[in-house]
Order: structure tokens, then sequence, then C-alpha cells
């Protein structure tokens, strides 16, 4: 049973009553998966729940592609075509999605861009070539950019202590629509088809069940969903409450910041492997093993289903070493996991047998997919004000990497699937290697401390607003999250004295 106790705002005279405990900005300190409490883990559900729908419209297509290759005449580089297609239409909309964010608000970006993209999973029953094929995957893939929104949104709701889990869980769950769709679409597909409908038909009219549930999921974020844990962006920008920041700056302070760049390139090699995997591995089962469509299906599901609890795993993983070690303990953890996924990759391209590539299958889901979670992690530290921009290049990366390993790797016939499973392996442990080189100058990075100048959390988050926008107060946001992730020095440092001997705020828990 949840008990609302009230907890009072800063610069706030109204009392507001919270189900968890919260920190300075009325972010939750706790995590209550179980629970349903309105704003912070209503936003949660409501966030994976959606993303879900999202990852089933857009790989709705790959568990049914041995019978629609037969229906449109799809040859392998048809097929890779629009494998590529699926994925790289989402690249520039999660940074369009990360700005949107940044300005308007999760809610109302994340319910547009479902809404948009819906008519495209519609249209997939209406295609009759491979041109058509090739473009409603890319259109529908365009709803993953909502990735962006769900972890934009949970780091405006859940603070440091607990953001990395929070982050986990909602990209995890939502992930296992990878999985679950490669279950659902067979099992749609077999059930109109037992009704009555002819083989080329009843798969046609499967699609009607992800689209339609994509445009319901839209209409509840919008009934249901809230920005930020005190309102909606639009509201709160008319009271005062949110200044207006200007587009350019967001921007500016995002493109400029390098550690951004780098957790792109490396998302690029988990996320994007994961990506790539959902678009081949039901394929390679079936074709390889000479399996049937039900049983590639099955094995591929049990590659996104263990979404389940690896990404949030690796979410909670994150939290737990930072406890300890900080930030570097974050770096540390993300670096370590997702080169041992390169290592098993390269072993399940090798192996010949079913029983072994279906063990070494699910070991790599589990390490690739906690790599992702850990990712997030990181990402909410690297701005305060261009959090959105930053997450979208991250979430961008994702996609890039995906849209560069299917061109080079599984694009016609050039490699074996077997052998460019292998060949990505090696690229996850080459391109893990630039985390290295992240560092935070009030934390430090994986070899190196903090800086010797002792920078501070404010010193790091202040340095996105010029003396101007300070003197109007726009930066009192950046200050209370500073405040907030004084966590991030690791047990050893977190009790540290502040600057000018000034005593930690105390956050509002309740």
């Amino acid at each position: 049973m949840e008990v609302e106790v009230p907890a009072v705002a800063e610069g706030s005279n109204e009392t507001q009553k919270w189900s968890v405990a919260v920190d300075s900005e009325n972010k939750a300190t706790e995590f209550r998966l179980m629970s349903i409490a309105k704003p912070h883990m209503r936003a949660f559900h409501l966030s994976w729940i959606s993303f879900f729908s999202c990852f089933v419209s857009s790989f709705a297509a790959p568990p049914l592609l041995p019978i629609i290759r037969d229906n449109l005449n799809l040859t392998a580089t048809d097929i890779g075509n629009a494998g590529v297609a699926s994925v790289s239409g989402a690249v520039f909309a999660r940074v369009a999605m990360g700005t949107a964010c940044d300005l308007v608000g999760p809610r109302l970006a994340s319910a547009s861009l479902i809404l948009l993209t819906a008519p495209a999973v519609y249209c997939t029953s209406l295609i009759n070539s491979a041109t058509s094929y090739l473009l409603v995957r890319f259109f529908t893939g365009f709803s993953l950019a909502t990735f962006v929104s769900t972890q934009f949104w949970m780091s405006s709701m859940f603070s440091a202590p607990v953001v990395g889990r929070a982050n986990g869980f909602s990209g995890g769950w939502g992930n296992l629509g990878g999985g679950a769709t490669q279950l659902i679409m067979p099992l749609v597909f077999s059930l109109v088809r037992d009704i009555g409908a002819a083989q080329f038909t009843a798969w046609r009219i499967a699609f009607f069940v992800p689209a339609f549930f994509q445009m319901l999921t839209a209409f509840s974020i919008l009934i249901f969903g809230q920005d930020t844990p005190d309102g909606n962006f639009q509201r709160l920008k008319k009271s005062g409450q949110k200044p207006k920041d200007e587009f350019s700056k967001v921007l500016f302070h995002g493109v400029t910041n390098y550690r951004g760049w780098i957790l792109a390139l490396t998302y690029g090699y988990c996320f994007g492997v994961e990506l790539t995997i959902d678009n081949i591995i039901a394929e390679y089962f079936y074709d390889r093993f000479n399996l049937k469509l039900h049983t590639a299906g099955i094995i591929a599901a049990s590659f996104g289903l263990a979404n389940l609890f690896s990404r949030p795993g690796g979410g909670f993983i994150s939290d737990a070493v930072s406890k300890r070690f900080g930030m570097r303990g974050r770096l540390w953890a993300l670096w370590l996991c997702q080169t041992f996924a390169g290592v098993l990759c390269i072993i399940l391209g090798l192996v010949g047998s079913l029983s072994v590539s279906v063990v070494v299958m699910i070991i790599f889901s589990v390490f690739v997919q906690a790599a992702c979670g850990m990712t997030f992690g990181i990402v909410p530290f690297v701005s305060r004000r261009s959090l959105g921009v930053i997450s979208g290049m991250t979430g961008g990366g994702g996609n890039v990497g995906a849209v560069v390993t299917q061109l080079i790797f599984f694009k016609g016939s050039k490699f074996s699937k077997e052998r460019g499973i292998t060949l990505m392996g090696v690229m996850i442990i080459i391109c893990t290697l630039p985390i290295c080189l992240i560092y935070f100058p009030q934390w430090g990075g994986m070899f190196f401390g903090p800086s010797s100048k002792k920078v501070t959390e404010e010193d790091y988050y202040l340095g996105e607003w010029n003396s101007k926008e300070q003197e109007k107060g726009s930066h009192h946001a950046s200050l209370k999250f500073a405040d907030n992730s004084v966590s991030e020095r690791g047990r050893k440092h977190n009790t540290s004295t502040r600057p000018n001997d000034e005593p930690t705020p105390t956050p509002t828990y309740v």
C-alpha cells in the first residue's frame, strides 16, 4: 500500500503530495517497479509500453520474412536493403526527438511521432513490391526515436541514485518488443490463416494488430502522461516556472560536448548490434539449421526477450557501482560489459552446433543489452541543459551503428551471416575502446581521478550558462541538478566539502 505524504516544492507555497521520496527537483529518489502512482511511476509505465509498441511495429516483418519474401519475390539484396532502411530513418529522427524533448517535453514529442508513424504500419498490408516493402519499413522505423523521449522522460522523473535503473527498465522493457514480435506476429499470422484467410492474405491482415496497439499507446500518453514531476512543459513555461530556452544554445551545448559523441559511437555497437540481430536472427536460424518458421521465431525471440532483465540489470549495476566508485565505476562497468559482449559475438559466428549457438546467443544478448542499460546510466550526467540533444545523439548513434553494420556485413551475399556475425564482434571490441577517453573534471575517468583544480559539479553544469543567463535565473535547474549529482563522486568522496565550505543542500525526502 502506497502512502502519500506532503512535500513542499522549492520556491512554491503549494503543498504537493508524492508517493515516493523526492529530491530538491522533485525527482524520485526511489524506484517502485510495481507502482503506477502519478507522476513518476505512471510516466515510467507509459514510456516503456509505448516504446514496446514501436519496437513490435518496427520488427513485425522479420519473423514473417520467409512468407513475405515468397509473396513479393524478394532477393537477398532486397531484404538487406529493407533491413538497413528500417533502422536508418530513426538516425535523424532520434536527434530531432532529443531536441523536441528539450523544447516541448517528452509527452507531446513521443505521442506525436507514434501517431505519425502508425499509418506506415497499416500500409504494410498493401505493399506489392520490394520498393514498397523497403519504404514501409523505413517510415515505420522512425517510431524507434521514441526511445529518446523514453530516456529523457525517465531522466526528468528520477534522481541520480536511481536514474540508471529507471532508464534501464524503461528502455529494456521497451526493447522487449523486438523479442515479443518474434512470437506475436507468427501467432497472429497463424490465427488469421486458420480462420480461413489465404497465406499471402493472412500476413497482411496481421499487421493491423501492431498498428492499432501503437495508436492506443499514443493516446494513453496524451491522456495520462505528465512531462515532469511539477507538470507539463507548456504550463510550466506559461507560469514562468520553466524559463524558455534558445534552440541554438541547447543544440550548441549538446553537439560540442565530446562525451556525447563517444557515447553515440559506443552505443552504436551495443544497441546498434541489438537492432542488427533483431533483423537477421530469425532468418539466420531458419536458413542455417533448416528449422521451421515457428521454431526459428521462438529462438530469435529469446534474444530480444532477455531485455526483461538484462538491460534493467545493466542500469541497476551502473547505479550500484556508482554508489561505491562514482562515475568512474559506471565507465569501467560499461567498458568491461560491452567488450565481453564483443567476444561472445565472435564466438556466436564461429560455432556450428544449433544447441551451442542458442546458448551463446542468449549469453551474448544478456551482455550486449546490459551495456545498453549502462550507457544510459551515464548519459543523464553529460549535460543538464542539453539532456535531450545528448540523448538523441546517443540514441541516433545506435541506429547509425546498425546501419553501418548491416551495410558492411549483411547486405546481399558478400559475407555469409555467420561470418558477418563474427566480424561484427570484432567491431564491438574496437568501437568500445573510446570509453577510455571520457573524462569528467569533477569525477574523473577510467584511468584518472578528478581534476587537480578541484572542479565541482556546479562548475561543470553552470558552465553551460553565460553570466547574463545566470543573472536572469535560467540556471537554477542546473544548480539543483549539480547538488543532486554529488553522489557520482562515489563513497570515498561524496562527503567532500562543497565550494566555499557550504553544506550540501538537503534533498526533500518524504
